[in-house]
């Protein structure tokens, strides 16, 4: 046999299976990340406040309200991932002190959808800006709740000092908000088929589900901070 040839396999064996291993633990991180975001992005739970939100608006606005939500979302996202480690240092606030302060926001929220406060009007044409619906509720806290913002400066702060592993994980957010953009342009659909009733049931339970979820932010960052026992 020839020595030489065989150690020449095995060294390019063992270069192949360190080229596979990098590449497998790359692809089991954007797997994290993707799953991470799409559990604080939430696009099927987006849904029933965007249908609750939009229930008076044309067509036409509904789908500008959409994009617009989804694109001022990216941004804020982007703006934490790039920029809210250094801006919360800056202004030394804690992670946690955040995470109180957004699950407060979010309650409130959760509060205007059990009793009905979202609603629009009778005349959305005249009283309804599709920008306005964007940018408050969808846009922030919808999509971009507090729970999305932290997980895009801990995701991204981890690769702060790796450019091209913070545009991946910039890439794998990116996909996720593209899944909650397509299913917002699907809502037209679905408004239809649950009716006015069971949009109003929807957003009353999802409001009951989105006010548990601030409580257990408010309760985690104090946990963490007391060094209780996870909630």
């Amino acid at each position: 046999m020839d020595i030489g040839r065989l150690g020449t396999r095995r060294a390019a064996a063992a270069v192949c299976g360190l080229l596979y291993t990098g590449d497998a633990m790359n692809w089991s991180e954007r797997l994290q990340e993707f799953v991470t975001f799409w559990v604080v992005l939430d696009p099927i739970g987006t849904l029933p406040v965007f249908l609750a939100v939009t229930a008076g608006l044309s067509p036409a606005a509904r789908r500008k309200a959409a994009v617009l939500a989804v694109i001022i979302a990216f941004a804020v996202l982007v703006f934490f991932a790039l920029a809210g480690h250094f801006l919360l240092n800056a202004m030394d606030v804690s992670i946690a002190s955040f995470q109180i302060a957004g699950g407060i926001v979010l309650f409130l929220f959760a509060l205007s959808m059990i009793h009905g406060g979202h609603t629009q009007s009778a005349h959305p044409e005249i009283d309804a800006n599709p920008m306005d619906i964007a940018v408050y509720p969808l846009a922030i806290p919808s999509i971009a709740g507090p729970g999305a913002m932290l997980a895009a400066v801990v995701l991204s702060d981890d690769a702060r000092h790796d450019v091209t592993d913070r545009m991946l994980t910039l890439g794998t957010m990116s996909v996720v908000l593209l899944v909650t953009l397509t299913i917002l342009l699907c809502a037209g659909f679905l408004s239809r088929l649950i009716g006015r009733g069971g949009g109003a049931i929807i957003s009353r339970v999802m409001g009951m589900i989105l006010a548990a979820m601030a409580i257990d932010l408010i309760l985690s960052a104090t946990a963490g901070w007391l060094n209780l026992p996870p909630i």
